[in-house]
């Protein structure tokens, strides 16, 4: 070859390399930013604390449909609008009207906040999804401390909704807040939904999420919820995936009453054992689901996939020993965490209309229902989930021959979650994991159901992360809910990492 062409060729295929690099292995954020940052969280963290405190002091509990905590929530939202405002943000509070209940009684449904801050077409737009309404809490339900005053006990910081959810929101805050005092440009444009409703079914929020599509929501390119846990104490954790769930109502009826079992017993189909009979055929001892091509829709295996449960820290005899079960119905970790996020599960709630009270009622129930339901997995449907159940119990009923009425209805359809763990911020947030605590994140789903995240993605149709702040042992909706100072602390520069990693990636 020509030296000269050999030299050009050598000079073309080292430019092609260094911006390879520069796309594949982007530099760390500047790391003298990063630490004055890091310092301003260490130096603060008192004061954030202080700020967790008194919006734990505020009884915002959505479940009891009572005025007085009514009033409570209208006071939480109206702190945070308050706190956003400080920062600089925009924010429009959408009044959402009146909840009219069943028993005729009127309560104000809190607003949702709308927040922004910044517009540079430039930068990369991330909204953060928290609520700041909690499950209700009393001293007397077991709670050591008082729930509604934020104690602190060997670096735990004690208060219902410590971390579920009023932590976290306030940490994204505290990484926003940070730039703000250290009069530092805020890497990223953010937005914030913040709501009072998640605990009693996010009233208003779907409604409001697709009438802001082309408003509110047309320029965000991420979407970042931190409202669940991680599955160890001290390693963090990046969630991609929650099940769905479909709950179910079969009804079997021979008349409106009950019957006397001396009087009746022996010469009807009764109701009970019929309902029995179907719930039983619904799934074996070993927790496999006995609905015909329920399995059909699961997402194949991949070895990727295979891969990174492997990688996942869990000890299973610490989680048994702190979950008081003598035995799993798996072995191995990979086949507990599979079977908790995966796969599917059937689970028998209840049975409406039995004698359940202490004594011996010799009683036939007239009619009885029983519940139960299907946590759905990628790529389940609802609908299709729906006709299998029913065809299932109808078969098995019609071998009964039973002259009792069968009917089975769906009372609540909520599809999987899942995201492309390769979309800019999974990788962003994996670096500002690495630059924070040290380590890679484990990657995790959760078992229950979260249904924001889809109505996110299937509204909104961009990139939704879950970065969860809190530790396994937090006890969310729990007595003694808590978030771990460090958690708290070491979040807030989670946040402050990842808008840095997120605008050098976007």
């Amino acid at each position: 070859m020509d030296p000269k062409l050999g030299r050009v060729a050598s000079s073309v295929l080292a430019s092609l390399l260094l911006l390879e690099r520069s796309m594949f292995c982007p530099s760390s954020p500047p790391a003298g930013l990063l630490d004055k940052a890091f310092q301003y969280i260490d130096l603060h963290q008192n004061e954030f604390v202080e700020t967790l405190k008194e919006w734990v002091a505020v009884e915002s509990d959505s479940v009891q449909p009572l005025p007085r905590l009514r009033q409570e929530l209208l006071r939480m939202m109206a702190l945070a609008a308050d706190e956003l405002r400080r920062l600089g943000a925009s924010v429009d509070s959408v009044d959402l009207g009146d909840q009219q209940l069943p028993n005729g009684q009127t309560l104000p449904i809190p607003p949702i906040i709308l927040a922004e801050l910044g517009n540079d077409p430039k930068k990369p737009t991330v909204c953060f999804y928290g609520h700041l309404d909690v499950q209700p809490a009393r001293k007397e339900d077991g709670w050591l401390t008082d729930p509604y005053t934020l104690t602190e006990v060997d670096g735990k910081l004690y208060g219902r909704g410590a971390t579920d959810n009023k932590g976290p929101v306030l940490a994204w805050i505290n990484a926003v807040s940070t730039f703000r005092s250290l009069e530092e440009d805020l890497p990223v444009n953010i937005k914030f939904v913040i709501e009072g409703m998640e605990e009693a079914g996010s009233v208003g929020l779907e409604e409001l999420v697709r009438k802001e599509k082309d408003q509110f929501f047309s320029g965000v390119d991420y979407i970042v919820i931190s409202d669940n846990l991680w599955l160890s104490q001290r390693k963090p954790a990046l969630t991609y995936g929650t099940r769905g769930n479909s709950y179910f109502r079969v009804e079997v009826k021979c008349r409106d009453q009950d019957f006397h079992s001396g009087t009746f017993g022996g010469i009807l189909n009764e109701p009970m054992a019929d309902l029995v009979a179907l719930l039983g055929s619904l799934v074996d001892s070993s927790g496999h689901i006995l609905i015909p091509g329920i399995y059909d829709q699961v997402a194949p295996l991949t070895e990727e996939e295979r891969k990174m449960y492997k990688a996942i820290h869990l000890d299973l005899e610490e989680y048994r020993r702190s979950s008081r079960v003598k035995r799993f119905l798996f072995d191995t970790k990979e086949e507990i965490l599979m079977h908790l996020w995966r796969y599917p599960s059937l689970s028998i709630h209840g049975i409406e209309g039995a004698f359940d009270e202490p004594g011996a009622k010799t009683v036939i129930p007239g009619q009885v229902i029983g519940k139960f339901s299907i946590r759905l997995v990628p790529h389940m449907d609802t609908s299709a989930v729906e006709k299998q159940v029913k065809q299932h119990l109808e078969n098995i009923f019609s071998k009964r021959n039973s002259s009792n009425q069968m009917a089975v209805s769906m009372t609540l359809g909520l599809q999987p979650w899942i995201a492309n763990i390769k979309d800019n911020q999974y990788l962003a947030a994996k670096r500002a994991i690495r630059t924070v605590f040290g380590t890679e994140p484990d990657m995790i789903r959760d078992g229950s159901t979260i249904p924001i995240a889809r109505i996110f993605q299937d509204t909104v149709q961009k990139s939704v992360m879950m970065l969860p702040l809190g530790a396994v042992d937090d006890g969310e909706h729990a007595q003694n809910e808590k978030i771990n100072r460090w958690n708290y602390i070491e979040g807030s520069k989670l946040f402050a990492a990842f808008f840095l990693e997120l605008a050098k990636l976007h």
